[in-house]
């Protein structure tokens, strides 16, 4: 068991560090959840975010005609086939004349598994502005915008991504991020589920076989991906899931690979999420009463789970900055 436990602490800070995991299986995979199919089941976007030396970030005036001439984010859909980054190099070249790379992803946001968008930070390694002359079914023209003209913009959900960009750009506040080719056939988190106390100790939520491993759930699609969460926390505490919050704080990385289409569309991310006691509870009177915190982790009920402390100090420390500070790439439900 000893030699169990320093594996998955292994794995732990493995991915804690940006690599990833082979998915081979899932320990949670309703019969509801099928395989992800890009352009069947499921719909991958991705938006760039790119600034030049003035601050000014990077438009397309739209070519579609329900938003014609208004202003927008190089932003599409992924194709069949296609990674995360090859589908943004090709919006941005389509849309706005240029070469680019990826600098890291910013946020993640997603409508369930069905649709999920995900916003990268990029700089232009060549190309040229398109200009109206260059006009096409892709978009009218690119221009810089400084933030502070007035323009006509498809939608205001830019202005966070926008934000979140230009703070990224001033002072990283996570780690560079980038999609891991690897394949996966679903929409799946595996978690690195804690549970801490006020001193500071730090317990792991496990599955004992086949060998002691992080759990993994497939994303239902009528909730939001991070349902998957809740999912292993009522399997595994079933009682105690309502006196707590399943918190997904974050992303540590992702893997996706698009090369099969319904055989390799799908993403795991390997997230960080904590387990919170409600800070509100209630009596047999009903009436609210102040949780004073817990020592311990509540109890497993499920024998399928266990909880691991982590005695490992430099493991622990890593993962209360991560906890405290959530210095990690946001995923965001957008319900």
């Amino acid at each position: 068991m000893e030699k169990e436990w320093r594996e998955v602490e292994e794995q732990v800070e493995r991915l804690m560090s940006g690599q990833g995991s082979e998915v081979t299986g899932c320990d949670l995979c309703p019969e509801q959840c099928k395989p992800a199919s890009l352009k069947k089941t499921v719909t991958y976007i991705v938006c760039a975010v790119i600034f030049n030396e003035k601050e000014e970030v990077l438009m397309v005036q739209e070519a579609r005609q329900d938003c014609y001439k208004q202003w927008y984010l190089p932003a599409g859909r992924v194709e069949v086939g296609e990674s995360l980054e090859e589908a943004m190099r090709r919006e941005v070249k389509e849309e706005a004349g240029f070469d680019c790379e990826p600098i890291t992803l910013l946020l993640i946001q997603e409508q369930g598994p069905q649709w999920i968008r995900f916003n990268f930070l990029a700089k232009i390694t060549g190309g040229s502005l398109k200009t109206l002359l260059e006009a096409d079914q892709e978009s009218l023209q690119a221009g810089w915008w400084d933030r502070k003209a007035v323009l006509p913009l498809r939608g205001r959900d830019i202005i966070r991504i926008i934000d979140c960009g230009l703070k990224y750009s001033q002072e990283p506040w996570h780690p560079v991020t980038l999609p891991l080719d690897l394949s996966c056939r679903h929409i799946v988190q595996k978690l690195i589920l804690v549970f801490t106390n006020a001193a500071d100790k730090i317990w792991l939520l496990l599955i004992k076989a086949p060998g002691l491993h992080l759990p993994s759930a497939a994303a239902v699609k009528t909730h939001a991906v991070t349902w998957a969460a809740n999912m292993v926390v009522q399997e595994a505490l079933p009682t105690a899931y309502y006196d707590h919050d399943v918190n997904t704080l974050g992303v540590f990385s992702l893997q996706h690979s698009g090369r099969q289409q319904g055989r390799t569309d799908g993403v795991c991310f390997n997230t960080l999420v904590a387990l919170v006691p409600d800070r509100v509870q209630r009596n047999q009177d009903g009436e609210k009463v102040e949780s004073t915190g817990m020592l311990q982790p509540p109890p497993v009920e499920n024998p399928r789970y266990l909880w691991h402390e982590v005695h490992k100090q430099t493991l622990r420390e890593k993962l209360l900055e991560k906890i405290k500070n959530t210095s990690i790439l946001p995923l965001h439900s957008m319900y």
